[in-house]
């Protein structure tokens, strides 16, 4: 997915930049860049890869090149960014959270009328440098922008770092969170407030969808009101976001602290204990303890001194072994007992697999699973959250193709919580996973655990569900 990170002040900034983009890492795995401007030096950059490392050890060493009272930073899962570009617009830096469907077909329109793409990630075209050109059409950044968002059809989030300060701006539809915060000489804005309070920044407003402002030192400026309709996307509290982060006021913990406390109360399963698998099913833990009466004890534990997140490498069976080698089952806990584990998600259910398996031979009387949202039925076309390049991939799918002998048939019943179709469907996962037992959150549960209206939040990915097809605009 990505994250990114920009901070403007009356002092030099790099610390700040350095710091608050780091505390985005949780959110991709693939790259990471910097730019800073001042009027000496101009704009100063470096990008690095994170397949084997970390944030800070990549960019502490050159901190003390970075100058200036203004930046921006990315945590990125596709291209190398930020991208430098000199326009009739001016000189700026650009960054961006993108998930650009029709990628190819921009590209190749720009390309037939004279324009150039220079940078590739991976051999294929920059999404931000995509960005960037489509920018420099406008007759100023407001309508260069305003370009990208009648042209994109998925979802894109940007920060522009130029000579006059930052220009931010959230994708038409609100998928991707977008905050400002604000401390005494300055600024930032970012994608998860998790970055603001170590720095001394106070959560000021999130910016609404499709909302253009332009931050300086001094303050915000609004260059285009937000758009009415918001889908912002649910997944974010259920998986990506850090438990001290807020998306549109709704804090991550509490959201899945609710999810799993109202499972719990409902739940008529006998177990003896709760446990959460890291990170992301802890929240969700603690709450299906405290609704079901049991207490929470860690069955599982995180090692993390040395183990990167499970997604960074690029092949599938290495990321498997390496879920499989950052948690470690804690024999003496599981040995005899009925346990709960809650989860964020089940996407391709290997992990998942392998972690049951090791459940019974560490002697578990019974092993049931509870996951914190309905099940993936539907890819998403709106934001880059899996790396799944088909809907294949799913084990929902795979499942639906063998029962119906097509992957797409009836789609909507498997969807639905309680038919018979979807119960069929989640009693086969459990038996491929060897579980005791398996429950899902129901949408109902999930969106009053968020505590937004169901048409500001994004299910797509469960029900199918959306307020626009990736034609339809949210632009007045």
């Amino acid at each position: 997915m990505g994250g990114f990170f920009g901070t403007i002040s009356k002092v030099p900034c790099v610390n700040d930049l350095f710091y608050g983009t780091d505390y985005c890492s949780h959110l991709g795995t693939r790259r990471a860049g910097m730019a800073t401007f001042s009027k000496e030096k101009g704009f100063l950059r470096s990008i690095h890869s994170l397949e084997s490392n970390y944030f800070r050890t990549k960019f502490e060493p050159e901190l003390e090149k970075f100058v200036g009272n203004s930046g921006i930073g990315i945590i990125s899962d596709t291209d190398a960014q930020p991208q430098l570009m000199n326009s009739h617009l001016g000189r700026f830096a650009i960054v961006t959270v993108a998930k650009v469907v029709n990628l190819e077909e921009l590209a190749e329109e720009l390309l037939s009328e004279g324009m150039t793409l220079s940078e590739f990630s991976s051999g294929n075209i920059n999404t931000t440098e995509l960005i960037a050109v489509l920018i420099c059409r406008g007759k100023n950044f407001v309508d260069g922008i305003e370009n990208v968002f009648r042209r994109v059809k998925g979802s894109c989030s940007l920060l522009v770092l130029t000579e006059d300060g930052i220009i931010a701006a959230r994708d038409t539809w609100g998928r991707t969170p977008v905050v400002i915060g604000q401390k005494e000489g300055a600024w930032c804005v970012g994608s998860e407030t998790a970055s603001f309070h170590n720095l001394g920044y106070e959560t000021e407003r999130f910016i609404g969808p499709g909302e253009i402002v332009r931050i300086t030192a001094d303050g915000v400026e609004q260059l285009r009101k937000p758009n009415k309709g918001m889908q912002i996307c649910s997944f974010l509290w259920v998986y990506y976001g850090f438990p001290t982060s807020c998306y549109e006021g709704r804090n991550v913990e509490e959201v899945r602290f609710a999810t799993g406390k109202a499972m719990g109360e409902k739940d008529d399963t006998e177990v003896d204990c709760a446990c959460g698998i890291p990170d992301s099913g802890v929240g969700m833990a603690f709450g299906y303890a405290a609704g079901h009466g049991v207490p929470y004890q860690r069955a599982v534990c995180k090692y993390t001194p040395t183990w990167p997140r499970s997604f960074t490498p690029s092949v599938q069976s290495r990321r498997e072994f390496i879920a499989k080698m950052k948690l470690i089952p804690n024999k003496d806990v599981i040995r005899g007992k009925r346990i709960v584990f809650c989860d964020d998600s089940i996407v391709r259910g290997t992990q998942l697999r392998d972690n049951t398996q090791a459940l019974h031979e560490c002697g578990a009387q019974a092993a049931h699973m509870r996951i914190a949202c309905p099940p993936l039925i539907y890819g998403c076309p709106f934001i880059g959250f899996t790396s799944s390049k088909s809907d294949l991939e799913l084990i929902t799918r795979r499942i639906i193709a063998e029962l119906e002998g097509d992957p797409n048939k009836r789609l909507e019943e498997y969807a639905r919580t309680g038919s018979p179709e979807y119960k069929r469907l989640v009693e086969e996962i459990a038996k491929r996973l060897n579980l005791d037992s398996l429950k899902f959150s129901t949408i109902e549960d999930l969106v009053a655990s968020i505590g937004l209206p169901k048409c500001k939040i994004c299910t797509h990915c469960f029900d199918g569900s959306s307020l626009h097809t990736l034609e339809d605009h949210n632009m007045d």
